[in-house]
């Protein structure tokens, strides 16, 4: 959002932040996976839906929180990556484990090739593949394959999402950090504005 002639932070478009789109992909999904394979369990549900919201929501309100403190920002943001990361992280994660799946290493085929294909919206191009088999088309397809996949691969898809969004949400808090060293925090600019309206 445009600032000019006022005292208020940049602010605002979070809708272009690659953090919320992997986020907001990240929510979509859950609510599938959850319906898909924990539909008689309504507490789960309720938990991993609320933590994939919470990553979404906070990211968005930390953005518009920026306009008068960069600290709220942070907050939010680190919110956003701990709601991901250290709790639908570990339930999917959970559910990997309880149901006897495999949970697929960080350097296995499997996880690089799932981590490539999440890093697109849309991959154009495959190549062929066996007749039945559903194949990821990129980010934005991610939970119509969490819907078909089988549950090892839906499971493990997830994983590699989450992952993927609480990576960027660590790079945006750096990245926030900084920026808040460097140019300082609503107070300084409004006393700023303030000086060099009575210069004038």
């Amino acid at each position: 959002m445009k600032t000019e002639g006022t005292p208020l932070l940049p602010h605002g478009g979070y809708r272009k932040l690659r953090s919320y789109v992997v986020a907001e992909a990240v929510y979509d999904a859950t609510v599938v996976f959850c319906r898909r394979f924990y539909r008689s369990d309504r507490r789960m549900t309720d938990q991993m839906v609320q933590a994939a919201r919470s990553g979404v929501r906070n990211i968005s309100e930390g953005s518009g929180a920026a306009a008068t403190s960069r600290k709220t920002e942070i907050k939010l943001t680190n919110v956003a990556r701990a709601s991901l990361g250290d709790e639908l992280l570990r339930d999917y994660e959970s559910f990997l484990r309880q149901n006897k799946l495999r949970t697929w290493l960080k350097e296995s085929r499997h996880a690089i090739a799932m981590r490539d294909r999440l890093r697109h919206d849309h991959v154009e191009e495959l190549p062929d593949s066996k007749p039945g088999i559903i194949r990821l088309t990129g980010l934005a397809g991610l939970a119509d394959f969490v819907a078909e996949a089988e549950p090892e691969i839906a499971g493990n898809a997830m994983v590699c999402a989450v992952h993927q969004a609480v990576y960027l949400l660590g790079r945006q808090i750096e990245s926030q950090g900084r920026q808040f060293l460097d140019s300082g925090g609503f107070t300084e600019n409004l006393y700023n504005r303030r000086q060099q309206a009575r210069r004038i």
